[in-house]
């Protein structure tokens, strides 16, 4: 009988920490996934997750938490797939430690990723990126630097996590204004800025009179912005822009949203899709 503690413990510190080096995002992701399934199983088996076995974790059970994930947590199946991944790479990770086990493995592993239909891929135009640059420009240090970000955001195309982990020596105003940024898969790049976002960024920075590695959009308490401070302040705006653009009112504008419009801005501009990939840090 094989205890489950160890092994889940050793492909976190080992397989995700160690080997694949896996980014924070990743790390919690992966974390969440287990903590759900650790959850659900505890009740159907009577054991707590330490006393856990291996060979409890079946194909049936995990298909089972799939569907839970679903039906009663209301999980999109974009999430459920997600959720799924992790588990599948944590079975891989054991298969070659564990080849007693190779038919339970195998059927996991067997379990499908779930299709779904995909939406149609929403962005701002023109004028409502305007309407939501308009919405924070007021004369409060806070919409000051909800507005600089906001352009940023647009203008470039960061991520949410790229917005919260830039910092004051990631930016370069000299010949050919840039910001140096590492993404997803620890891909570094660079990303050209326009006059606007440099201007902007400019009398933020002098105005934020920050060090070198600070945040660039601070909280009140000077520290960097949460995921979820970005998300609601896009929202804010983007309700508040709806009073001179009513066409913002059909949509559910994101931080991922703002990405999505600054490509679709550089194929407007003619720029080539695998330029556009790399400027986006795909």
């Amino acid at each position: 009988m094989t205890a489950l503690a160890p092994l889940l413990q050793a492909f976190f510190t080992d397989r995700l920490c160690k080997q694949r080096q896996a980014s924070p995002n990743t790390v919690s992701a992966y974390r969440d996934s287990f903590r759900l399934l650790l959850g659900f199983a505890q009740p159907r088996l009577g054991k707590v997750p330490s006393d856990l076995l291996l060979e409890e974790l079946d194909a049936p059970l995990i298909g089972d938490f799939l569907s839970y994930l679903e039906s009663d947590r209301k999980n999109s199946v974009r999430t459920r797939n997600a959720r799924l991944a992790a588990i599948h790479s944590f079975f891989r990770y054991i298969a070659p430690r564990e080849p007693g086990q190779i038919e339970l493995i195998r059927r996991v592993l067997a379990i499908p990723q779930k299709r779904f239909n995909r939406n149609i891929v929403c962005f701002l135009d023109r004028t409502e990126v305007d309407a939501l640059l308009t919405a924070a420009d007021s004369d409060t240090w806070i919409a000051r630097r909800d507005r600089t970000l906001l352009l940023v955001a647009i203008q470039t195309g960061l991520r949410v996590s790229e917005l919260i982990g830039l910092s004051i020596g990631q930016i370069d105003f000299g010949t050919g204004a840039h910001i140096k940024c590492r993404g997803k898969g620890r891909k570094e790049r660079c990303t050209p800025l326009n006059k606007q976002a440099v201007k902007s960024l400019q009398g933020w920075i002098q105005e934020r009179q920050g060090e070198t590695a600070d945040p660039v959009f601070p909280s009140r308490r000077g520290g960097p912005l949460s995921r979820d401070a970005i998300e609601r302040l896009v929202s804010k705006y983007a309700v508040a822009a709806t009073c001179t653009c009513p066409s913002l009112k059909g949509k559910r504008v994101t931080p991922h949203v703002l990405r999505h419009t600054t490509a679709v801005e550089l194929l407007r501009a003619g720029v080539d899709c695998s330029v556009i990939a790399l400027w986006l840090g795909h």
